[in-house]
């Protein structure tokens, strides 16, 4: 709760910088809040700790991924900088938002209770119908936001009604058992109610998760919206908001037994589809955005994957989420640069980028060989060792698909290296962004450094 309640006030504080005019350190300044929070977070890992009547309960699982959440909103929010340089009476405003969106993120793994999580999958979710909306004078923008607005709302009606009748059969919203670690819902268990609710509750739940992480057959607004919102919203979608929507899903999952027969056969047929769904369209598109959108799309069915896993699937998930977020900020650092002042995000704007600017070049073929599981990076040990575990789980078939959309995915992302190595450039880019070069390079080494070290990540959790 400590966490939540500093990162609140640190939004607050966002908010007050503009009425103060300390918009010029506003960026440094948010950075250090979020480093305290940092701070906190790590301090409180190793405890297990309810508070608010049991509303929000710490534990190694919320503290990890409220850290990666932390990190992630650091990288973002440098970012900001060089991306609102033109809007700067409300660049306040949009970090404001990133931070407050930042405490839903927080919310929605640190929830022992339904209540916090919808209030926290709606602070999030809120905060990004703002910003893929936020370029008013772009229609395109203006498309994603009403687009993502409709489908979110969808998407969160469906998951109230789920609670609804959740609520309705075990008769409380608390996940656990006041005082102990046995979910409500095997307390409840026998119940004439339980029977007969439960399982329908359960399935409007996870498909109202499986839309705010974009996975087949609910994955249809990702392209477009991702595609029209401003670049940095983009990144953000993609990274963590895909991540906080996942983690809030395992351990939703977890709760709601999903070692059930059914419910894992639905699980392999949705990863399946998303794979290769995603892999499949994503090699017909020109827009990186919009490739990204569909490789996504695909990463979510590798992360569902996880569901199905024995061995310490909450740090499979935890490491597989880092390294495709960190590999996801870089990629799209470069995009920021590369596609700036620019009308759309086709890859011939990538042409000749290694003779132009061959750190970021090096930087985005880094966290593209990352997302397509090429070593030494992070991506590969995360898929290899999610193979693994899923192996051991008896999945020999679903592994040997999610091998194969491996390799096709290698096809859409080295069309965008080849771009930037084969062709010759457009014309030279000028200017030197000293937060984009930071953020890009430090994502890109602590991708590599997971790579080299997966076992300190994955421990975490264990």
């Amino acid at each position: 709760m400590n966490l939540l309640i500093a990162i609140t006030g640190l939004g607050i504080l966002c908010l007050l910088f503009e009425i103060l005019n300390l918009r010029k350190a506003l960026v440094p300044l948010v950075i250090l809040g979020l480093l305290g929070c940092l701070a906190i977070d790590v301090y409180e890992f190793g405890t297990v700790v309810s508070s608010n009547n049991n509303m929000i309960a710490v534990n190694n699982f919320s503290a990890a991924f409220s850290a990666l959440f932390i990190i992630l909103t650091i990288f973002l929010v440098a970012l900001s900088h060089n991306f609102y340089e033109n809007h700067q009476s409300k660049i306040s405003d949009y970090i404001a938002i990133k931070v407050f969106m930042l405490a839903g993120c927080v919310a929605l793994v640190s929830f022992q209770n339904l209540a916090m999580f919808f209030l926290g999958i709606e602070v999030l979710s809120i905060s990004l119908y703002i910003l893929a909306a936020s370029n008013r004078l772009n229609i395109k923008s203006n498309e994603a936001g009403m687009k993502y607005f409709l489908m979110g709302s969808f998407a969160s009606a469906i998951l109230l009604f789920g609670i609804c009748l959740i609520y309705g059969a075990i008769g409380t919203f608390n996940v656990y058992d006041a005082g102990t670690d046995v979910p409500s819902l095997q307390l409840a268990s026998g119940s004439a109610a339980v029977e007969e609710w439960l399982p329908i509750g359960t399935i409007l739940l996870s498909i109202g998760l499986l839309f705010k992480i974009a996975a087949v057959p609910f994955h249809f607004w990702a392209p477009d919206v991702y595609q029209g919102s401003p670049a940095l919203t983009t990144a953000t979608m993609s990274t963590i908001g895909k991540v906080a929507a996942m983690a809030a899903f395992f351990k939703l999952a977890v709760v709601m037994n999903v070692n059930l027969p059914a419910a894992q056969s639905v699980i392999v047929v949705v990863s399946i589809l998303s794979m290769s769904v995603g892999n499949i369209m994503a090699l017909r598109q020109s827009n990186v955005k919009r490739m990204l959108a569909f490789s996504g799309v695909s990463h979510a069915g590798f992360m569902l994957m996880t569901l199905l896993g024995t061995e310490n699937p909450s740090g499979t998930l935890f490491y597989y989420s880092a390294a495709y977020a960190l590999a996801g900020i870089a990629a799209f650092s470069v995009i920021l640069y590369v596609c700036k002042n620019r009308d759309n995000e086709d890859i011939t704007n990538f042409n000749g980028l290694g003779k132009t600017n061959p750190l970021l070049a090096a930087v985005l073929t880094g966290a593209l060989l990352s997302m397509a599981g090429i070593p030494i990076f992070a991506g590969f040990f995360a898929k290899l060792i999610l193979f693994g575990q899923v192996i051991s789980a008896g999945y020999i078939a679903l592994v040997i698909v999610a091998v194969v959309n491996s390799i096709i995915s290698v096809g859409y992302y080295f069309k965008l290296i080849l771009a930037m190595y084969t062709k010759e450039p457009n014309e030279e880019r000028t200017g030197t962004p000293i937060l984009i070069y930071a953020t890009a390079v430090i994502s890109i080494s602590l991708n590599i450094a997971m790579g080299l070290f997966p076992s300190v990540i994955i421990d975490l959790l264990s």
